[in-house]
C-alpha cells in the first residue's frame, strides 16, 4: 500500500511539473505539434505557429490569441481555452482598422470585408471606395458606434479594430458578447515603419496567402534596400498642416513618419517633440513656436491626409503668413502629401524611396513620385 502512495504521489508531482493533467494531455489540441513559426524581419507585435493539419496560431503582442481552422476541419478539443477559434474561409469581416484595408487590397481579398468603418468618401483606395459604392462593403458605423444590427445580421464572425477601441472597451465587450471575434491591429505600435507593412503577413495567413503576402512585402524591402546604403543628406525637414484655427499641427518625435525621414537619409526639424509615451502622434504647436523651431528647416512636408489638400505655397502661406519666412518656402522646397498616404501602409518602403528622391540634390522625375508632390 505505501508502494502504492508513493508512486501515486511521483504520478502526482510529475503531472504538475509538466502544468498538464492527463485530461489535457489527452486532448487533441494538446498532441498537435508546431511544424513551423513564421519568420518575420521587422514586425514585432505578432507572430503565426502552423500545426500540422494546416491548424494556425495568430498572436498579438496583447496577448490575445487566435486559432485558425482549415475549411473542413474541426476544432481541437481544448483549442478554444487557449486561443478564440476562427473558421476558414475567414468573411464577413467588419473592418474598423482603416490600415488593414491596403493590404486586404493588395491581397485581392477584398470579398473577405463586407463591413467598414470608414464610409465611402472617406476611402483612398480605389478599390475600396469602388466595392463601397457597388454594396459589396457597407458601411456599418464607425468603431466606436457600430451597427450592432447589421454587424449579426451579415453573420460577421470578426471583427477588426484598430488600438482606438481601446478607449471604447465596452463596444469590444459587446461585440464579444455576440460571438464575434474582436482583433485589435497593432501595426501601429511596431517600432520600424516596415513593420507596419510586415502586417500583411498577418493577414495572408488568415487568408491562406502567405506566397502572395511575401512577395508583396519583399517588394518594399526593396525599395528601403536601394536608399539604405545611401550617404545621408543632413538635411531637414518638417512634417505638418495647419489647422482650421490657425494652429499647427507637427507629427511627434521618433515616430514612424520620423523614421521615415531618417531611413530615407533626412533629419526630422525636432528632436523632442511631444510625449514619446503618448498615444497621439501629432502635437498642436502655436505659430510662433513653430517658427522659431523650424524657420530653417531645408524641406517642408505639408500633411494633407488631414487637412484640404493644397496646390501652391501661396495657399500654404495664406493658411499661416509667418511662413512666408521660412527658408524651403524661399526656396521652393515645399512638398504636399496625397490624402491616400495613412491609409496605404503597404507601400512604407515606397514613401521612404520617394522621400529619399525628395532629400537628394537632384531628385528624380518628381512628377512622378508616389505619396508627395511638389508645390508651386
Amino acid at each position: 500500500m505505501r508502494t502504492r502512495r508513493i508512486l501515486l504521489f511521483m504520478l502526482t508531482m510529475i503531472l504538475l511539473m509538466s502544468g498538464c493533467s492527463p485530461a489535457e494531455k489527452s486532448r487533441p489540441f494538446a498532441r498537435l505539434q508546431v511544424t513551423e513559426s513564421m519568420q518575420l524581419d521587422f514586425a514585432t507585435q505578432f507572430s503565426v505557429d502552423y500545426y500540422e493539419g494546416g491548424y494556425k496560431m495568430l498572436s498579438l503582442a496583447d496577448g490575445s490569441r487566435f486559432f485558425v481552422v482549415p475549411e473542413g476541419a474541426k476544432l481541437p478539443e481544448g483549442a478554444d481555452q487557449v486561443a478564440v477559434p476562427l473558421y476558414q474561409p475567414v468573411k464577413n469581416i467588419y473592418l474598423a482598422a482603416t490600415s488593414a484595408m491596403c493590404l486586404f487590397d493588395s491581397l485581392g481579398r477584398l470579398d473577405a470585408i463586407s463591413l467598414s468603418g470608414t464610409k465611402a468618401d472617406g476611402w483612398y483606395i480605389p478599390n475600396a471606395r469602388a466595392a463601397m459604392n457597388d454594396g459589396r462593403i457597407l458601411f456599418a458605423g464607425k468603431f466606436n458606434t457600430p451597427d450592432y444590427e447589421l454587424i449579426t445580421a451579415t453573420q460577421c464572425p470578426l471583427a477588426i479594430e484598430s488600438t482606438m477601441i481601446g478607449h471604447a472597451s465596452d463596444i469590444k465587450e459587446q461585440l464579444e458578447q455576440l460571438d464575434i471575434a474582436v482583433l485589435v491591429d497593432q501595426s501601429s505600435n511596431e517600432p520600424h515603419p516596415l513593420g507596419r507593412s510586415e502586417w500583411i503577413k498577418f493577414y495572408g495567413a488568415l487568408l491562406n496567402e502567405e506566397e502572395k503576402a511575401d512577395q508583396i512585402f519583399r517588394t518594399q524591402v526593396g525599395y528601403l534596400n536601394s536608399v539604405k546604403e545611401s550617404t545621408p543628406s543632413g538635411k531637414t525637414a518638417a512634417f505638418f498642416y495647419v489647422s482650421s484655427s490657425g494652429r499647427i499641427i507637427a507629427r511627434k518625435s521618433g515616430d514612424y513618419v520620423s523614421r521615415m525621414i531618417a531611413l530615407a537619409g533626412g533629419k526630422y526639424i525636432f528632436e523632442n517633440l511631444g510625449d514619446s509615451t503618448a498615444r497621439m502622434s501629432t502635437v498642436p504647436l502655436e505659430p510662433e513656436f513653430f517658427y522659431s523651431e523650424a524657420r530653417n528647416a531645408d524641406i517642408l512636408i505639408y500633411n494633407a491626409t488631414i487637412a484640404d489638400e493644397i496646390s501652391s505655397i501661396s495657399q500654404m502661406v495664406e493658411k499661416c503668413p509667418l511662413l512666408a519666412d521660412f527658408k524651403a518656402v524661399k526656396s521652393g522646397n515645399v512638398w504636399c502629401t496625397s490624402k491616400n498616404m495613412y491609409q496605404e501602409t503597404t507601400g512604407l518602403g515606397q514613401m521612404i524611396r520617394s522621400l529619399h528622391e525628395i532629400f537628394s540634390d537632384i531628385p528624380a522625375d518628381v512628377s512622378k513620385l508616389p505619396f508627395f508632390y511638389r508645390l508651386k
